[in-house]
């Protein structure tokens, strides 16, 4: 079993929508979230703007790697989530965004919010209760507490807990 590399996390919560929404227009886009696949690795690449080597993500035996996409149009990827099963909880390795959301000229906004939801649904389908840790750049630490109600417990270590957890469940997820 491979472990790899934990990131410091330094995404962005610019809204908790409930799918994504066109920054200009201001319409809004049902999601869809689904297993990222080596064939996504070929639009994913650093030439194109994307951060991180998601091969090494898929490539990790105890890593799951998710997309999030537009229903109706899955071949533009919206954010990418890499997590993995601990013993009581989810890991969240990696969240990026695509490189055309990010900025002050980004397209949509929600896709961070919408990936850490799911992963906080993972982690209840998984019998965690919502428990859901990552490690945060300290610039961001305190965004995450107000943006997504994590608390900081320790160097850079975030946990969402299952108050937190279940309000952005039931804000993405309507089941």
């Amino acid at each position: 079993m491979k472990r790899g590399v934990n990131f410091h996390l330094d995404f962005i919560v610019d809204q908790l929508t409930n799918s994504i929404r066109n920054v200009i227009t201001g319409d809004s886009f049902q999601t869809e979230i689904s297993r990222f696949t080596r064939t996504d690795c070929k639009t994913t690449i650093k030439k194109h703007g994307w951060n991180f080597d998601r091969k090494s993500e898929l490539d990790d035996d105890v890593n799951e790697v998710y997309k999030l996409t537009i229903v109706g149009n899955p071949n533009i990827i919206q954010g990418v989530l890499s997590i993995r099963k601990e013993k009581d909880h989810i890991f969240m390795n990696l969240l990026e965004n695509a490189p055309f959301n990010i900025g002050k000229s980004k397209q949509y906004e929600g896709v961070a919010g919408n990936l850490v939801a799911y992963a906080c649904k993972v982690s209840f389908q998984a019998g965690f209760e919502g428990f859901l840790a990552f490690t945060a750049k300290t610039k961001l630490i305190k965004h995450y507490e107000d943006n997504l109600g994590a608390i900081h417990f320790g160097g850079q270590r975030m946990l969402i807990q299952t108050h937190s957890a279940k309000m952005l469940v039931e804000k993405y997820f309507k089941t």
